[in-house]
């Protein structure tokens, strides 16, 4: 993988993304090559037109000559409990590109429509040498707060139908978005939405409660991603975000934070998988188990119980 073999990149997001045996010595094997790549999450509510918008930023990235790297975060089949692959589907005119990846992945019912493996494997695309990772979420239900935690600019795409800013505020979406932009622009509602946005991204620019670490009010755009216009307009804002990040240092620094939150996440992991493995067969532990099960003790007491137990073990 690391010489070039898309093949070995698409197995060894298949062994990574089913959590299979060896994912850890993978990982260690790619940390040295790692931080290259621009991470840019496109999420928003469904039909809001974030696999076209992908597929056009992709297009324009080609025509500069950079590789391309897509994760597209599709509903799981309730029958095997793979990706739909609609996403894939979508973006057909680049699956013959070499220089394009597209992985379709199944959120698998993870919370926050990113699958539990996405950022293991955007770490295998960036250690395999793509300039950008392009992620889209899969818009089911409410709109997705996690890809925060990945990517490094974030695009939240809405249509003249989203519904005024107030609910796109309610949403938690002016804590999420880099940039926004209006899609399917031409329709009745476009010109009102987008000043509705930016009335409510300056307020909360210069507001003093929301926190900033650098100097960025939120572009608000107006697209027609089937038409490819302002597409070119988007990737240039992707792009100054992602100069003012790097200026500002605070690249660096979200980086450090989310691998800070990497390492919380598996620490309780590890740490509630080896609790459950030690209970399983520990007679004490059993007792305790038991205990809350049969309402004579409560979780609580329980939890404490167990601690003090595990804690006491050399």
């Amino acid at each position: 993988m690391l010489a070039g073999d898309r093949l070995a990149l698409a197995r060894l997001i298949t062994r990574v993304e089913n959590r299979m045996p060896g994912v850890a010595e993978i990982m260690r094997s790619v940390q040295p090559r790692l931080g290259r790549a621009h991470v840019l999450g496109v999420t928003g509510p469904p039909g809001a037109g974030k696999s076209t918008l992908v597929d056009r930023l992709t297009a324009r990235l080609r025509a500069e000559g950079a590789s391309v790297g897509v994760i597209a975060v599709d509903p799981s089949s309730p029958f095997t409990g793979g990706a739909v692959l609609g996403d894939r589907i979508r973006m057909q005119a680049h699956t013959l590109d070499p220089d394009v990846f597209i992985r379709s992945m199944a959120t698998r019912g993870s919370l926050g429509g990113l699958a539990a493996a996405t950022g293991d494997v955007i770490k295998l695309m960036d250690a395999f040498g793509f300039p950008w990772i392009l992620i889209e979420t899969v818009g089911v239900g409410q709109t997705e707060l996690d890809i925060i935690r990945q990517a490094d600019t974030t695009v939240v795409a809405l249509v003249p139908e989203s519904g005024d800013s107030i609910q796109a505020m309610k949403a938690g979406l002016m804590e999420v978005a880099d940039i926004f932009v209006v899609n399917k622009a031409d329709r009745d509602g476009a010109h009102a939405i987008m000043g509705e946005l930016r009335f409510s991204v300056h307020l909360h620019y210069s507001s003093s409660v929301s926190a900033k670490d650098i100097e960025w009010e939120t572009p608000v755009l107006a697209a027609q991603a089937t038409n490819d216009v302002g597409i070119a307009e988007l990737l240039a804002e992707v792009k100054r975000h992602r100069r003012v990040l790097e200026e500002a240092g605070a690249l660096e620094k979200r980086r450090q934070a989310r691998r800070r939150a990497e390492l919380r996440t598996l620490l309780a992991e590890e740490f509630a998988g080896r609790v459950l493995a030690q209970v399983e067969r520990d007679p004490e532990l059993i007792s305790v188990v038991d205990a809350v099960a049969g309402g004579t003790l409560d979780a609580y007491s329980g939890v404490d119980r167990i601690l003090a137990r595990l804690l006491r073990q050399p």
